[in-house]
């Protein structure tokens, strides 16, 4: 092999070989991230099913939106809790499960995309779908935002 082929072989080679250890890196972080995110849902549910208010917005921004099964949404931290704190209040078996399905780390690890389906129990709604938008902040990751679409009333409740 020449020399002006083995220089260009690793021209190419170092790049490609790079782009791969990149990749694999990315990859491996956003398999990282995914995993931290279903964890956080599983501490969310488990607070939910405690009634734990404070537990349940460990993951809210202080500026979080939720749009409730019925289209109603609020915004800010400390508005949400209080209206949390009703429900609970006013319907001691009520209780929610959220199953994400798919989560999507953005391609600059700093947003997500978790959408799934949720479970209602002792509720107006049997069930429906949900979408979140989770934002990286200090290396932990947080609810920017939650969408809940009621599909299934739950008519003996209502």
């Amino acid at each position: 092999m020449s020399i002006h082929c083995t220089t260009l072989l690793r021209k190419v080679t170092l790049p490609a070989f790079l782009f791969i250890i990149s990749n694999s890196m990315s990859a491996q972080s956003n398999n990282d991230d995914v995993a931290i995110i279903k964890q956080n849902r599983t501490a969310s549910n488990a607070a939910i099913a405690k009634h734990d208010v404070d537990g349940i917005a460990k993951f809210w921004l202080d500026d979080f939106v939720q749009v409730i099964g019925r289209g109603t949404y609020e915004t800010g931290k400390e508005n949400i809790k209080a209206s949390w704190k009703a429900l609970f209040d006013n319907n001691t078996q009520v209780s929610y499960i959220r199953n994400p399905e798919e989560i999507i780390i953005s391609d600059n690890d700093t947003l997500a995309w978790e959408k799934g389906k949720w479970i209602g129990i002792h509720t107006y709604s049997k069930d429906g779908n949900y979408a979140a938008m989770w934002i990286k902040r200090n290396g932990a990751w947080m609810l920017k935002a939650e969408l809940f679409v009621s599909l299934e009333a739950n008519k003996q409740e209502q």
